[in-house]
């Protein structure tokens, strides 16, 4: 192991009971140089008790004496055979309680922009299950018409370079088997950084922009715009349409004792 069990905790134990340097403690520890320095300010790590190394059989009295007495040297973690592979244990990944909520979104998002991955991938990435990615897959999930595509990256669920690096093992794996992919599907099956650098997709220029949906069956005559215009009803003569022959009737009708 690279980093002693506990480290905060063990930070300040050594900030507690050693003189050696923020940076020493820092590089033991595997935290930040300013970290350790909120520790001894009571800034960091308030509340948090002390783990001795030395008890703990992570760290010798003699290296804390060799660092005390020389700022430049850097403490070594005691060799533990009990500990020997256990950064090499394989598992589940372990999702905390309140991110599991978002895991059948991230598994929606990975479904749908990357089709490519099998569900073992996917299963590194967000830590689940292959009944819940086969759920979502075929939309049957139970929640499937409340949920929406989130990155797993953008939800913390797993990092950028891990996703890239299952993204870039389908592209291996489909180059392999003579597979044709189209310019879309090749964006997808590279990492972000080589994306970035590809060169921008060609675009149909703005004057002719929409030409495209443009047919000869939307085209009218003259005439059928003149027979499909409405009716100009703005003059109130026109609105009325009243007939020749009335203003006749009207003075016909008019009392003789009027005139």
């Amino acid at each position: 192991m690279s980093k002693p069990l506990m480290p905060k905790a063990t930070a300040v134990w050594l900030v507690d009971n050693t003189t050696l340097s923020f940076k020493q403690i820092a590089d033991f520890c595997g935290l930040h140089e300013l970290e350790v320095q909120g520790i001894a300010d009571g800034d960091v790590a308030g509340g948090v008790k002390g783990f001795d190394p030395i008890a703990n059989n992570q760290l010798d009295q003699i290296e804390i004496d060799r660092g005390e007495n020389d700022a430049r040297y850097k403490l070594k973690l005691k060799y533990n055979p009990a500990a020997e592979g256990e950064e090499k244990r394989r598992g589940p990944r372990y999702t905390p309680l309140s991110k599991r909520q978002d895991r059948p979104a991230s598994i929606l998002w990975l479904v749908k922009f990357h089709p490519e991955l099998a569900d073992a991938q996917i299963r590194r990435l967000v830590g689940t299950t292959n009944s819940t990615i086969q759920a979502i897959r075929e939309r049957t999930h139970w929640n499937i018409s409340n949920l929406q595509p989130i990155d797993p990256v953008a939800l913390g669920l797993c990092r950028q370079s891990e996703l890239d690096k299952e993204v870039q093992k389908s592209a291996a794996k489909r180059a392999a088997e003579g597979g044709f992919m189209s310019d879309d599907e090749r964006r997808k099956l590279v990492s972000t950084e080589q994306s970035l650098d590809m060169d921008p997709e060609p675009k149909m220029p703005a004057g002719i922009a929409g030409l495209e949906n443009f047919t000869m069956n939307d085209l009218k005559s003259d005439d059928e715009e003149d027979t499909a215009r409405p009716a100009d009803y703005s003059d109130a003569e026109s609105f009325f349409n009243l007939p020749d022959d009335a203003d006749e009737e009207d003075d016909d009708s008019t009392d003789p004792r009027d005139r």
